[in-house]
C-alpha cells in the first residue's frame, strides 16, 4: 500500500474525530463577539487578515469584509454553519501547510470551540465596545455600608468577585497630604495639617476638598498634566531648536482649569477658537495648543515638508488626546487592528490642513500683545492721527493691531496680510519669496492677500523693495488667486553693494471700483536665486486726487510700523485660510507627502460617527468631539483624570482605546462616570475630581497585606488607596514648598533655575542658559524653561518627556540617577539648607524637637521614635565629621555660583535626608 493510501484514512479519521468534538461541545451560553471572539482574532489572526495584509482576500477588521467573498470566490464565514465555513476548516485542518495561522501559535481547542459556536449562533458582529456610546447603568446595590458615593458600589462589587475586601480609611494626616498633592500638586502646610486634624465637623473632609479645588494652585497642577498632551515647550524643536514665545498658552491652560472652564468649551477653544464668532484674545491664545508643533528653521529644509509634518502631528495628537485612538497607524495604510481605513486619516487631515501657518521662522499667524508702555503710546498716536483730520477712519474699540492697520492705510504692512502661501516674513515686516530649499522652487506659488481693499480711484501701487536680479515679477489680482489681473510688472536689480534698500517700484493699476480682496503674487520667472528673489518692505496704495500726507502723519505712521514690527510680543495662534486660498487635500500614497493622489474632503472614521453627517470644518470637528454622539471623548478624558489620581487608568493604555488596548477593569464604572461628566457635571472637571476624591475608594489606606499583594499586586482592582512616586514637577515643588523657598506666584515667562554647566550645547545660535535671579529660580517646575533638545536635567531624571510629541502617560522608572538628583542637585541642597533653618527656629536648642518639626513639615505627620532616633544619630555623625580635624573650611556662595553648594550644617544634612525619604517622594 502506498504512503498516500495509508495517510488518507488517517486524515479522514482525524477529521471525523475533530468534527465529532465540535458537534458535542457545550452550548450553555451565548457567545459574544466582543467578549469571546474578537480577542482571539486580534491575537492570532489580524496580523495576516487585517488592515495591512488581507491574505487570500480575507479580512477580519470590517464586518463587510469578514463576510464577503475571498479570492477563492467563497465566503470564509457562513453564518449558522461552521462546518461549511472555510475559516473553521482552516483552523482545524490536519495539513500543517493549510492549517491557520500558518506561522503563529495555533488556536486552542477551547478557542476553536468558541468560534464554531459563534458561527452557529449566526456569527453576530459587534463593534468594538469603545465605539458604542455609553448607556445609563444601574448603580449596584452592594457595599452600602462602605459607600461614600456612586463610585464605590462598582468597585466593591468587583472586589467581592475577587474575594477581596476594601482597605480601611487612611488616617487623616495621610489623607490630607494625598488629596493636597492630588488637587494642587503641593503638600499641606503645618498649619493646614493642624486645622484639619482638629476639625471635628462631619463634613471636614469635604470642606477641605472644596478649598483645594478653589486654590489658584489647582490650575497649575493640572496644567502640568495637560502640557504633556499639548507637547508644550519654550522652543521650536529640531536641530536648531530656537526660542518660541508661547508661554501665554501655558497661562491660559492654568486659568482655564482654575475657573473650571467646562471641558467641552476647553476643547473647542483649543482646537478651533479662531473659528468661533468674534473670538476674544483668550480664545485665540487657546489655539496655540496646535501651534506647539515643531518648526524647522534649518537651512536647506522645505517649509512645505515640515508644514505637512506639523499637520500630521496635529491630527495624531487630537485623536490620541480626545479619542485615545492610534491614528498614526493609518497614515500609510488602513489600521492593522482597528476598523479605520487609510482614507479616513486624510479626511481628518483636511480639517487641520486649512490653517495658515507654514513652518515660517516668525511663526505667522500670530497674536500681538503690546507691552503697557507701547500700548499707551499706540493709543496716544492714534489720538494724534485722528486729530489731524477726518479722512482717517479708526475704530478705537477694536484691538490695537486693527487700529494700527487702519491708521497706516493706504499703506499695507506685509506682516498684516490676511492670508499667504509659501512667502516668508521677517520680523521687521518684510515679505519675500525666498525659501531655504532652492530645489523646491519649481511649481510653488508665492502669494499673499488683503481682504476688502478699496479700489475706487486707485491709480498705482508703490513697492519699497530690494532685488539682486531682474527675474522677479509682481502680479495683482482681485477677488481670488486667479481672478481678474489688475497689473503685472517686473522688479529690476537695485540692491547696492552694502545691501541697503535700493528704491521703489511704481505699478500702474487698471481702474476698479468698490472693495475687493487684493491678491499679490511674486513670480520667479527663472526659478533662480538670488536673481528671482525680491524683498518687499512697504506697500502703498496711491489714489487719484489724494491729499499729500502731512509730514507729522508720516512720522506717526513710521513709529506705528516700528512698534508693530519690533516692540510687540507675539504668540503663535491658529487662523483659518481664506476660502479662496484653501488647500486641496489629497490621499498620500503609502503616506508619502510627495505622492498625492485622490482628492478628499473633511471627515472622521465611519466607525466613530453615530449619525450620517460629517463635520464640515475644524470647528464642527471640535464640536463633534465633545458631542454626546461621540462615543469616546468622555470615556477617554475621565480615564485620564482617574489615572492621574490612582496612578493607572480604568484602562491602563490611556493613549489607546482600540481593539488592542487593555480591557477596562471596571467598564460599567467608566461609562457611569463618562455619562455623569457630560450630563450631570456639565463637563466640569472640578466636579468630576470632587466625586473621585470624596469616594470611599479613594480614601482607603494605601497599606497592603499579603493577600492583596498576591491577588491585586498592581492595585488594578482598587483594593487599597493609591501609592506611587510623585512627578518630576511635584518632587521639585514639594522640596521648595516645605523649605519655605517656593515662589508661588501664578503665570508669567518661563524661568531658568540652576543646572549643570555644559548642558546646553547651542551650535546655531547664541542662546545661553542664564540662571534666573532671586526668587524666580524658586518657581514651580511648571515654569521651568522647556527646551526640547535639552530638557531640564533633573526633570528628565524623573521621567518628564522632551515634549517633542504628545505623551499620554509618563512611565515611572526607578534609577540611581534619581537619588543622585535629590541628594546633590543645587535646588534640593538649597531646600535642605532652608528647611534646616526652619527646623532650628521651631526646635530651638532641642534637637529632637527640631527633627520632629522638620519631619512634620515635610511629610505632614508626626515622626515615630525610631525615625527620630535615626535622624538624631545622623545629626551627631555629621556634627562630628564637620568639627573634626580633617574638616576643611567651606563657604556657601549661592548667588556667586548656584551650581556649587555644599552642606556645612549638620541640621542641613538631616533636612537633606528627610527630603530623600521614600515617604516624601511618594504619594501614599
Amino acid at each position: 500500500m502506498s504512503f498516500r493510501n495509508i495517510l488518507l484514512p488517517v486524515l479522514v479519521i482525524g477529521l471525523i474525530g475533530s468534527l465529532s468534538f465540535w458537534q458535542c461541545r457545550s452550548t450553555s451560553a451565548t457567545i459574544s463577539y466582543n467578549q469571546h471572539i474578537r480577542p482571539i482574532f486580534n491575537a492570532k489572526c489580524l496580523a495576516c487578515h487585517g488592515g495591512v495584509r488581507k491574505s487570500g482576500g480575507f479580512s477580519l477588521l470590517f464586518e463587510e469584509e469578514a463576510f464577503a467573498a475571498t479570492e477563492s470566490g467563497k465566503a470564509a464565514i457562513v453564518p449558522g454553519q461552521h462546518g461549511k465555513s472555510e475559516l473553521f476548516r482552516r483552523l482545524t485542518h490536519q495539513d500543517p501547510e493549510l492549517r491557520m495561522p500558518l506561522d503563529g501559535q495555533h488556536l486552542t481547542e477551547e478557542e476553536i470551540d468558541l468560534i464554531a459556536r459563534w458561527i452557529d449562533e449566526g456569527a453576530k458582529w459587534e463593534e468594538h465596545w469603545a465605539y458604542i456610546p455609553p448607556q445609563p447603568i444601574a448603580i449596584p446595590q452592594s457595599g452600602a455600608d462602605w459607600k461614600k458615593n456612586d463610585i464605590d458600589p462598582f468597585v466593591f462589587r468587583k472586589l467581592q468577585a475577587l474575594e477581596l475586601e476594601p482597605a480601611p480609611e487612611a488616617d487623616r494626616s495621610a489623607l490630607l497630604r494625598r488629596v493636597s498633592l492630588d488637587l494642587t500638586g503641593l503638600p499641606p502646610t503645618p498649619e493646614a495639617v493642624d486645622a484639619f486634624l482638629t476639625d471635628d465637623s462631619p463634613d471636614a473632609y469635604e470642606k477641605l476638598v472644596d478649598s483645594l479645588l478653589a486654590s489658584p494652585h489647582f490650575g497649575e497642577h493640572w496644567a502640568a498634566m495637560w502640557l504633556d498632551l499639548a507637547r508644550y515647550a519654550d522652543s521650536k524643536g529640531y536641530e536648531k531648536d530656537p526660542y518660541r514665545n508661547i508661554w501665554r498658552y501655558r497661562d491660559w491652560v492654568i486659568g482655564a482649569f482654575n475657573r473650571d472652564l467646562p471641558f467641552d468649551e476647553f476643547t473647542i477653544e483649543q482646537l478651533a477658537g479662531d473659528m468661533l464668532p468674534d473670538p476674544d484674545r483668550d480664545q485665540l491664545i487657546a489655539t496655540a495648543f496646535h501651534r506647539n508643533t515643531m518648526t524647522n528653521t534649518e537651512g536647506g529644509t522645505d517649509d512645505e515638508e515640515f508644514r505637512v509634518a506639523a499637520v500630521i502631528d496635529r491630527l495624531n495628537t487630537t485623536y490620541e488626546v480626545w479619542q485615545a485612538t492610534t491614528m498614526s497607524c493609518v497614515q500609510c495604510h488602513s489600521h492593522p487592528y482597528d476598523p479605520i481605513r487609510h482614507e479616513a486619516f486624510y479626511e481628518s487631515y483636511d480639517y487641520f490642513n486649512q490653517s495658515q501657518d507654514g513652518d515660517l521662522d516668525n511663526e505667522m499667524p500670530r497674536l500681538a500683545t503690546f507691552p503697557r508702555v507701547e500700548a499707551e503710546r499706540v493709543r496716544e498716536i492714534i489720538g494724534f492721527i485722528q486729530d489731524l483730520g477726518p479722512s482717517q477712519t479708526i475704530d478705537t474699540s477694536a484691538d490695537l493691531e486693527t487700529q494700527i492697520r487702519q491708521a497706516l492705510f493706504p499703506e499695507l504692512l506685509p506682516t498684516q496680510a490676511d492670508d499667504f502661501e509659501n512667502v516668508s516674513f521677517n520680523n521687521n515686516g518684510v515679505v519675500s519669496n525666498w525659501i531655504y530649499n532652492l530645489k523646491s522652487i519649481a511649481g510653488k506659488r508665492f502669494r499673499f492677500m488683503f481682504e476688502q481693499v478699496d479700489l475706487d480711484q486707485l491709480e498705482q501701487i508703490r513697492f519699497r523693495y530690494q532685488s539682486q536680479g531682474n527675474d522677479a515679477w509682481i502680479e495683482l489680482r482681485i477677488d481670488e488667486p486667479e481672478g481678474r489681473l489688475l497689473a503685472k510688472q517686473q522688479f529690476t536689480a537695485n540692491a547696492n553693494v552694502n545691501g541697503e534698500w535700493g528704491g521703489d517700484l511704481l505699478v500702474p493699476v487698471e481702474a476698479g471700483s468698490g472693495k475687493h480682496d487684493l491678491y499679490f503674487e511674486i513670480i520667479n520667472t527663472t526659478n533662480k536665486a538670488p536673481d528671482g528673489m525680491v524683498r518687499i518692505s512697504e506697500i502703498e496704495l496711491q489714489y487719484a486726487e489724494a491729499a499729500v500726507a502731512d509730514p507729522q502723519l508720516q512720522a506717526y505712521r513710521k513709529e506705528l510700523r516700528e512698534i508693530q514690527t519690533q516692540r510687540v510680543d507675539y504668540t503663535p495662534v491658529m487662523k483659518p485660510k481664506v476660502t479662496a486660498m484653501e488647500r486641496q487635500t489629497k490621499l498620500f500614497d503609502r503616506g508619502n507627502w510627495m505622492v498625492q493622489t485622490t482628492p478628499l474632503e473633511g471627515g472622521v472614521p465611519r466607525v466613530m460617527l453615530q449619525g450620517e453627517e460629517m463635520p464640515a470644518n475644524r470647528l464642527a470637528f471640535a464640536r463633534w468631539l465633545v458631542s454626546e454622539d461621540n462615543p469616546l471623548t468622555a470615556r477617554v478624558i475621565v480615564n485620564r483624570f482617574w489615572a492621574r489620581i490612582f496612578g493607572r487608568g480604568l484602562i491602563e493604555t490611556l493613549e489607546d482605546f482600540g481593539t488592542q488596548s487593555d480591557p477596562p477593569t471596571h467598564p460599567e464604572l467608566l461609562d457611569h462616570l463618562a455619562l455623569r461628566f457630560m450630563q450631570e457635571h456639565g463637563w466640569s472637571v472640578k466636579s468630576l475630581l470632587r466625586e473621585i476624591v470624596t469616594s470611599a475608594t479613594y480614601r482607603q489606606s494605601s497599606k497592603a497585606n499579603a493577600q492583596k499583594l498576591e491577588l491585586d499586586p498592581d492595585n488594578r482592582w482598587l483594593s487599597r488607596g493609591p501609592r506611587f512616586r510623585l512627578t518630576a514637577e511635584q518632587i521639585r515643588d514639594q522640596a521648595l514648598a516645605v523649605s519655605g523657598l517656593l515662589n508661588d506666584s501664578i503665570g508669567g515667562r518661563s524661568v531658568m533655575p540652576p543646572q549643570p554647566e555644559g548642558v546646553w550645547q547651542i551650535v546655531y545660535s547664541g542662546e545661553q542658559w542664564r540662571t534666573s535671579s532671586d526668587s524666580m529660580r524658586h518657581r514651580r517646575g511648571l515654569y521651568t524653561y522647556w527646551k526640547r533638545t535639552t530638557p531640564y536635567p533633573s526633570m528628565i531624571a524623573f521621567d518628564s518627556p522632551s515634549r517633542e510629541f504628545c505623551v499620554s502617560r509618563r512611565i515611572r522608572t526607578n534609577t540611581p540617577l534619581q537619588a543622585l538628583v535629590t541628594l546633590n542637585d543645587p535646588a534640593f541642597l538649597e531646600a535642605a539648607q532652608a528647611l534646616a533653618q526652619r527646623m532650628r527656629e521651631a526646635g530651638g536648642q532641642d534637637l529632637e524637637a527640631a527633627i520632629r518639626a522638620g519631619y512634620k513639615r515635610a511629610l505632614g505627620q508626626e515622626a515615630d521614635a525610631e525615625t527620630v532616633a535615626i535622624l538624631r544619630d545622623l545629626h551627631l555623625r555629621a556634627q562630628s565629621e564637620m568639627d573634626g580635624p580633617t574638616a576643611r573650611a567651606r563657604t556657601i556662595a549661592f548667588t556667586e555660583d548656584p551650581n556649587e553648594i555644599e552642606l556645612t550644617d549638620p541640621m542641613a544634612v538631616v533636612a537633606n535626608a528627610i527630603l530623600n525619604l521614600d515617604g516624601f517622594l511618594t504619594k501614599q
